[in-house]
């Protein structure tokens, strides 16, 4: 997967008209204005927000959601289309789908009945941007 070449903008329409317009994969610009692990020391609320994202990475079905995710086409699945792939039942990988979204790693879109699940690019952005060397 390559975030610095990948961009999209999502439109989501709601029940009552309204359009909101969000790019989901920004520009690798976006990523420089972050604190990296090499470049100076953590305060303690960016040592708790990156250690909160990448718990929620740390885990082995958590990263292969994400990786699923990524590999479906404009980086976007429903949950129905994640279920099997990872050998788990609905509530067991609709957890793990949340405490992703909870992470600020994937977005989530109800449509019906269903939810839709795309990366959060600008998240993943930081991360890379985090643990890459100064």
């Amino acid at each position: 997967m390559n975030l610095s070449t990948t961009h999209r903008q999502v439109s989501m329409y709601r029940h009552n008209g309204e359009v909101t317009t969000e790019q989901t994969l920004p520009a690798p610009t976006s990523a420089a204005c972050c604190t990296t692990l090499t470049g100076e020391p953590l305060d303690e609320d960016q040592a708790r927000d990156f250690a909160r994202i990448l718990k929620a990475l740390a885990d082995p079905t958590r990263l292969r959601l994400v990786s699923l995710v990524a590999a479906h086409e404009d980086n976007e699945a429903c949950a129905c289309d994640l279920i099997d792939p990872v050998g788990l039942g609905q509530p067991t990988v609709s957890h793990h789908l949340k405490i992703l979204v909870d992470a600020g790693v994937l977005h989530r879109e109800k449509r019906g009945i269903w939810s839709y699940y795309s990366l959060a690019g600008q998240t993943l952005e930081r991360i890379a941007a985090f643990l890459s060397p100064t």
